[in-house]
């Protein structure tokens, strides 16, 4: 990933916060067949390892179980949020028309070894942990234990553990930043008049640590 200085982000916690905040990502792996890409939910365990592991859980139809090898290296790209960003909306541009269209964006790629997981107790235990955390913010939380037990273990058996544990983390938060502070907040208002809050309010806010 092109990655100029003013765009990086290496603070652990800031990147392991934009993961849980948006668990949705894509492992891109390589095996005989060559590239491939997976869009899978994960799970963080911040706490183990040096940079955190990483969980997921997949189907055995799924030809990633046969494509790749116990620890190959695989990425997985988390985002959050995109946007577009029109000159007309930095205030640089009627002093000296140099802006160009550009579009905003926050990434974080997290490189590591990954682990083939048969264990249904491991399995289980993801699923539950995934379960209870996007069911959380619903009126009647669903759990696992709702469901019939010898259907809950007869999808166990359908899926296998993914775990990954993070060798290599970094973000790529692109917000103008090397246009200035004025710029960001110009564009930042515009994108939230616009309803797109996401990067609008994180440009605002890169903007004050400028």
């Amino acid at each position: 990933m092109y990655l100029p200085t003013h765009f990086s982000e290496h603070k652990k916690e800031v990147l392991h916060t934009l993961i849980t905040g948006n668990p949705f990502g894509a492992l891109v792996t390589h095996g005989p067949a060559g590239l491939d890409v997976n869009h899978l939910p994960f799970e963080l365990e911040p706490n183990t390892g040096a940079l955190g592991v990483l969980s997921a859980h997949a189907s055995k139809n799924n030809p990633l179980l046969n494509e790749v090898k116990h620890l190959d290296e695989v990425l997985v790209v988390f985002q959050a949020g995109n946007a577009y960003i029109s000159p007309t909306w930095l205030p640089s541009k009627k002093d000296t028309e140099r802006q160009v269209p550009t579009w905003n964006y926050k990434v974080v790629h997290a490189k590591g070894r990954i682990k083939l997981i048969h264990d249904e107790a491991h399995v289980r235990k993801l699923v539950a942990k995934l379960t209870k955390r996007h069911e959380a913010s619903m009126e009647r939380p669903w759990k696992i234990s709702y469901a019939p037990k010898g259907y809950i273990s007869e999808l166990l058996e359908r899926i296998f553990l993914i775990e990954i544990e993070i060798t290599d983390l970094v973000g790529k938060f692109k917000l103008n930043q090397d246009d200035g502070a004025k710029d960001m907040v110009g564009a930042g208002t515009a994108l939230k008049e616009l309803g797109e809050h996401n990067i609008g309010d994180a440009m605002l806010e890169a903007a004050k640590n400028l």
